[in-house]
């Protein structure tokens, strides 16, 4: 019987996590170049008791163990916003931007210039080119960025948006503000890398899918729950019984 109950509260753990994981997704769907997560389990099997001699045996007891919230790398809807200084991220590509803790990448291409001049995300952090923040000086007018990522004005070149990959891009943490950390180095996009001057990539998240997963996480919580219900309306009603026959 305390089987039954640590089996099921290793469901719902597991379950609060995928709940989670959805609620992160749902509120990001209108975020540009947000990639969505899924919630992975294995099953862990426990050890059978030492004592196989009595009968009938053991038998195996299956918990859930969290096997991590790998990254969806699929490519989000690109939508024309006829900015000049939007871009959307083809392919597998990272934009640089610099943070308090070192560098870290991004996949929204939604830019701007902030008061110093400077090159930033919608969330204020200078985005990196080839040798460092891009600035623009008060005589600068025009700002653009061409496919190959070169940042220019009328009166020049100002620089060109560093861009980057990754072995496994899977393996990125998420680190909130849309931005994501590698505890390995990335590599150059190459020249081949290319983006959408005057567009940005929405997000990847299936809005209709979330919503289901949505529901069939609640029912299966409360399935658990109803099923720990009646365990432990089971376990009281053996105790009571026991007592009973004791007095």
């Amino acid at each position: 019987m305390e089987n039954a109950l640590l089996v099921g509260l290793s469901r719902q753990m597991a379950l609060r996590r995928e709940l989670d994981v959805i609620a992160n997704n749902m509120a990001n769907v209108s975020t540009n170049g947000f990639k969505a997560r899924s919630a992975r389990f294995n099953e862990f099997v426990m050890p059978k008791a030492s004592a196989d001699s009595f009968k009938p045996a053991d038998k195996p007891l299956s918990f859930v163990v969290d096997k991590g919230t790998p990254i969806d790398l699929s490519q989000g809807a690109v939508e024309r916003t006829g900015n000049p200084l939007d871009v959307a991220l083809r392919g597998d590509v990272f934009l640089v931007v610099q943070t308090p803790g070192g560098d870290r990448y991004t996949r929204a291409g939604s830019l701007d210039i902030n008061a110093q001049g400077q090159l930033v995300t919608q969330s204020g952090q200078p985005v990196l080119g080839d040798g460092g923040p891009i600035s623009f000086g008060a005589s600068d007018s025009n700002p653009r960025i061409a496919p190959d990522g070169t940042v220019s004005t009328d009166q020049g070149q100002s620089g060109k948006l560093r861009m980057v990959r990754f072995a496994d891009a899977r393996l990125l943490s998420s680190e909130g503000a849309n931005l994501f950390a590698s505890a390995t180095p990335p590599l150059p996009a190459g020249p081949e890398a290319r983006l959408e001057p005057g567009a940005v990539e929405r997000s990847n998240v299936k809005a209709v899918i979330e919503m289901t997963r949505l529901m069939e996480v609640q029912r299966s919580y409360q399935n658990v729950a109803n099923m720990l219900s009646k365990a432990d309306e089971l376990r009281s009603k053996a105790i009571s019984r026991l007592a009973d026959q004791q007095a």
